[in-house]
């Protein structure tokens, strides 16, 4: 009797140890890495002939990656710019329906602060600050920024908002875009799943 319900108890307790083990293997730990919130803003020029710019059509992407903590990366490449800096902004609203993108509301602001730099402490939410076009009209941006989320459903939730582009450099400090003038270029925000690097 007792040798049969060694044979029984021995292979379970195995099994029960075994089971805990590959859990604790490398290959089973939820990183989370397919996980991570990507949203992606796809930018396309204005339409009006008083904010579209004669040397070229704005257009690319821009990519918001959670990093975390109300911290997201923002990864932009833009093409058909003129050379020099542009305001960079976060939107309140994803409607791009004006030919002048009028439509899109103010800067994105959920907690009423002024208008300033993306490394200031109190700043609009979606201020991104400038992104500088090169003699050819390309421009990248990789900064990270703090006070937003993607898809969280809270106040500084970005998705279903919109990246606008500026026809002149933000100043970074005069309310409440920065004299960064006319709207030339918009996008809005939708998630996107995040494919594992």
């Amino acid at each position: 009797m007792n040798r049969i319900i060694r044979s029984l108890v021995l292979p379970a307790v195995g099994l029960a140890l075994a089971s805990a083990g590959c859990e604790s293997m490398p290959w089973n730990k939820n990183d989370n890495s397919d996980d991570m919130k990507k949203a992606v803003a796809t930018i396309k020029p204005a339409k009006a002939a008083s904010t579209r710019p004669a040397w070229g059509n704005p257009g690319g992407t821009v990519t918001f990656t959670d990093k975390g903590a109300d911290k997201v990366r923002v990864e932009a490449k833009l093409t058909g710019l003129s050379p020099g800096e542009h305001g960079f902004h976060i939107h309140e609203k994803g409607d791009l329906s004006a030919a002048d993108l009028a439509s899109a509301g103010a800067h994105f602001n959920p907690a009423g602060h002024k208008h300033a730099g993306p490394k200031d402490a109190s700043r609009h939410a979606g201020d991104l600050g400038n992104i500088t076009a090169d003699a050819s009209g390309n421009a990248k941006l990789d900064i990270t920024v703090d006070g937003i989320s993607i898809g969280t459903a809270a106040a500084n939730d970005i998705l279903g908002k919109s990246v606008i582009l500026h026809e002149k450099a933000d100043d970074l400090q005069t309310n409440p875009s920065g004299n960064s003038g006319g709207r030339i270029g918009g996008g809005v925000i939708e998630l996107k799943k995040a494919k594992k690097e």
